[in-house]
């Protein structure tokens, strides 16, 4: 796994437990579908700043 790989996981798992526990104020299936949003968008952030930034 490279560099960007790593970068992109850690990105992700942040965002989808921000998603998670924003969500969790109003309930489970809210929690549930914004942490799978921000998972995606931690994903494509984390990458897109990996890619400009550390390469």
């Amino acid at each position: 796994m490279n560099m960007r790989g790593i970068f992109g996981f850690i990105g992700m798992s942040l965002a989808g437990w921000l998603g998670w526990w924003l969500g969790a104020f109003v309930g489970i299936t809210t929690a549930v579908v914004l942490g799978s949003i921000l998972s995606g968008v931690g994903l494509w952030a984390a990458r897109w700043i990996g890619r400009e930034y550390l390469e």
